[in-house]
């Protein structure tokens, strides 16, 4: 009878156990089922890591929100020189990603009543001028937010490089603009400029009374939590600020001490982080929501995302420009992007309202100093959360481009030391001197035409400034450019003088 009760309660036991452990068993694989999106995720990881190696990058933070979420976060890399993997709270300069926010903060004094859109610019800055006052007038906020303003690219491309770091320092910039002439009449087309941005920032603080720093602080940062989000490089370096990095020859070189132009903060020199930069995004997927937090109307969402101009770059479309957000077509698909490039850092984010996703991408390094570089790397990531395979890669012959640099210097020594040879056989032997056509044609003007080209180059970038900008964004184009134009504008003189001195020396005639 015992041995029944034993055998009896032994059974029970065993399946009662069993019965647990496949219930167990079942809700340990319940946990372990990917979400709906595990793999959208892991491919945009395993695209991110990839495109990180292509264009050597040495750390990137990601972001994906879907809704109202924060879906997923990644690091890649690292954040410095043997340093940590960048987290998501770790900050990164977000170059013309800044320009949404300037955006936002405008649209928000709208809604106020403090600022009127198609308001001249100059009922908030009585003092703005332009070389023509007749532009001067006619600009409006709208055509600063939607880059139609008239104001040329190049020449705020140059300012970047203008490191007042002084009070004023954005003031100073855009009252320098008074013998500035504008490339077309104000809404005639759109013309990204950096300008513009710039003169919205002074815009905020004469509309609300704050500067621009303590607006951003107050009105967007706080109420969307966006701790680790700022506004000076100081502050962002105490909190752990990535170390960026300039390409040279297409080799990542760490950039710690880069300066900033204050004068352009407005523009692009705001630094955040993945996780702060995706709170931002669900407040645009949400009609201004994020939290308890309302931000802006859903209708002023819409306004600062909506397409109302094309823009071009060099004769190309590349979609249309809202108000801080390019508004493009993806394969049919919407998507509201924008790119951001600063000299050591770049960044990405796009909305995919159809799926209601968002992505951003911080990359401690600027690849090649080339924008449309980022742009193709970020759109390719929009693709895979809009369900699509990213777009074959279009732009890598130039990384080959970049390694290929040293080439001229090279070329250049090696065609001179061909001279100097030659002339010392002429000299050796008078029977080998060239002459008439021979000698002006192939010895003289057809050696002119590269060296002539590479001191015209370098001409023309040090009379328009240029010189500072790739100094900045692309250090080794601008050495290149300063080592072969100078020593092409030098050898040009010198050569030719030899040549014609050994020309003259013997006067009969050799073949």
């Amino acid at each position: 009878m015992n041995m029944r009760k034993i055998l009896s309660s032994s059974l029970l036991a065993g399946g009662l156990l069993a019965l647990l452990f496949r219930l167990a068993g079942r809700l340990l694989t319940a946990r372990v089922v990917p979400e709906p999106g595990a793999r959208t995720y892991e491919a945009l990881d395993s695209y991110v890591e990839e495109q990180m190696r292509r264009l050597h990058i040495p750390g990137a933070s990601l972001a994906v929100v879907e809704g109202d979420r924060i879906v997923h976060l990644r690091g890649f890399g690292r954040a410095r020189p043997g340093g940590e993997t960048p987290g998501p709270e770790t900050p990164f300069f977000i170059g013309s990603l800044t320009k949404s926010i300037t955006a936002l903060a405008v649209m928000q004094l709208v809604e106020a009543g403090r600022v009127d859109l198609d308001a001249p610019v100059q009922r908030c800055l009585p003092w703005f001028r332009l070389a023509d006052p007749g532009a001067a007038a006619q600009v409006t906020v709208r055509h600063l937010l939607n880059q139609t303003s008239g104001l040329p690219l190049w020449p705020s491309e140059v300012a970047s490089a203008d490191f007042d770091d002084r009070t004023g320092a954005v003031e100073r910039q855009v009252r320098a603009l008074a013998t500035l002439k504008t490339g077309s009449p104000p809404g005639a087309k759109c013309e990204y400029s950096n300008f513009n941005y710039n003169i919205l920032g002074l815009v905020i603080e004469a509309a609300s009374g704050e500067a621009y720093a303590d607006y951003l602080q107050k009105h967007i940062f706080e109420p969307l939590g966006m701790q680790h989000t700022f506004t000076s490089k100081a502050e962002a370096k105490r909190c752990g600020l990535a170390v960026g990095h300039r390409h040279w020859f297409s080799m990542p070189i760490p950039a710690p001490d880069l300066r900033v132009p204050a004068g352009s903060l407005p523009s692009g020199q705001l630094s955040s982080c993945a996780q702060d930069m995706a709170r931002y995004l669900i407040a645009h997927l949400n009609g201004g929501r994020c939290g308890q937090a309302q931000i802006l109307s859903p209708a002023g969402i819409a306004e600062l995302h909506r397409g109302a101009a094309d823009l071009e770059f060099m004769g190309v479309k590349t979609g249309r420009y809202g108000m801080g957000w390019f508004d493009t077509d993806l394969d049919g698909v919407r998507v509201y992007s924008h790119r951001g490039n600063v000299p050591d850092f770049s960044a990405f984010m796009a909305l995919v309202p159809e799926c209601r996703r968002g992505v951003v991408l911080l990359f401690n390094a600027d690849p090649y100093g080339l924008p449309v570089v980022t742009e193709e790397v970020g759109m390719g990531a929009a693709a895979l959360l809009a369900g699509r395979p990213p777009a074959p890669v279009r732009l890598d012959f130039i990384q080959w481009v970049m390694r290929l640099l040293p080439l001229i210097p090279l070329l250049q020594g090696v065609e001179a030391l061909a001279s100097l040879r030659a002339l010392q056989r002429w000299r050796d032997d008078p029977q080998r001197r060239p002459r008439g056509g021979r000698l002006w044609g192939r010895h003289i003007l057809l050696p002119l035409l590269p060296n002539l080209a590479m001191a015209g180059i370098l001409a023309a970038l040090q009379s328009s400034g240029m010189i500072r900008f790739f100094h900045l964004f692309m250090p080794d184009i601008a050495w290149t450019a300063r080592i072969s134009g100078g020593f092409g504008g030098i050898w040009a003189v010198v050569r030719t003088g030899l040549i014609l001195r050994a020309a003259g020396k013997y006067s009969e005639p050799i073949e």
